[in-house]
Parts: C-alpha cells; structure tokens; sequence
C-alpha cells in the first residue's frame, strides 16, 4: 500500500484545510461549473436567491396540451434537478427548498417550472466558490436547533410543512423538511 499524502478531493469534491485555524472546507466548484455548463447556462445572468421571492409553482402552471407536453419532454428537466441535488446533498443545503419546491413537478414539468430550475442553477454560478467550514477554535460543542413551520403552504393539496436545521459549532448537520400527509381544518 502506498501513501499518497492528504486527500484534496474526494467524490468531486474539494477538501481545504488550515491547520493553524483547525478548519477544513469542503467546496464543488468544479463541479457546479461542470453542471452549469452541460446544462448551457455558462452565459446566463447569474441569480441573487436559489428561488424569487413570490414564485408561484403548482399543477396549475404544467402543460395540457399534446404540444406544449411534447415540447417540454425535450427539456432535461428531471436530469437538471439530479445534478443540483448531488451539490444541495453534498456541500450546498441553502438550496434544499428551491430544489424541493422545483421537484414535485418532474413528471409533467411546467415552463415556470423550468425557469425556476434555471434559476437554481444560474444562483450557483453565482454563488459557486462558497463552501462549508468545519471546525474553529471553539472549547466546547454548542447544539442548535432551529425549527419553522407552515399552514396549507402547498397550493396543489393545502398541505402544510414543517422543517428543523441542527447545527453544532455553527455548522449544520442535520436538516429535513416534511410535508405533511394530513390536512389540518380549522
């Protein structure tokens, strides 16, 4: 077996490291750029948020006729969402509600749909060199829990959800958001 020194990438992703400071961040820049690029959004304006405040998604906004379905079977729609989920999985959780917003519509996309999926995509470009930083010099572990919830958010079934964020030493790791099977009446 031979040493090959510290690791600097592993699964296509960047590992920095500074020792003095006892960080270490991990970062997919490389691979955001692979991804904006196979999706052809290399030359788009870059987006502010990961989802435009207001954006409205639901079945409302997804193709009826043969035509405007058969023209959306031509967009890389569930493929594009994938890649993200790869990077939100990975490095990049500031776009888990985007993506999970985006995501309920792959069967029958929508051309809003579409626009907000670029939108995710034209927010990493622009946001691409941000990375997640683990560790400091903190002395003691400090847990965080951070929680919210919604009433009938979704406008598809009049579901509501719910969500919770753990951090320890500011970092997170541990999210999940979940919608709701039940209807809650008033």
């Amino acid at each position: 077996m031979k040493d090959l020194g510290e690791a600097a990438y592993i699964l296509g992703i960047k590992i920095y490291r500074d020792r003095s400071k006892r960080l270490i961040g991990l970062s997919q820049s490389a691979y955001i750029d692979k991804v904006v690029k196979r999706f052809s959004m290399q030359d788009a304006k870059k987006g502010l948020l990961p989802i435009a405040h207001g954006t409205v998604l639901d079945k409302s906004h997804c193709p009826s006729s043969d035509k405007e379905i058969e023209r959306m079977k031509g967009i890389p729609y569930a493929s594009t969402i994938g890649s993200i989920m790869y990077a939100m999985l990975c490095t990049r959780p500031d776009v888990s509600y985007a993506l999970s917003m985006t995501s309920r519509y792959q069967q029958n996309p929508g051309e809003r749909d579409w626009v907000a999926v670029k939108n995710i995509l034209k927010y990493l470009r622009r946001t691409k060199c941000m990375f997640l930083v683990y560790g400091g010099v903190e002395e003691e572990l400090t847990l965080r829990c951070y929680t919210d919830a919604s009433f009938q958010t979704d406008r598809d079934d009049s579901r509501s959800q719910s969500g919770y964020v753990f951090t320890l030493n500011g970092v997170i790791y541990k999210y999940l958001k979940v919608r709701f099977l039940l209807m809650f009446l008033v």
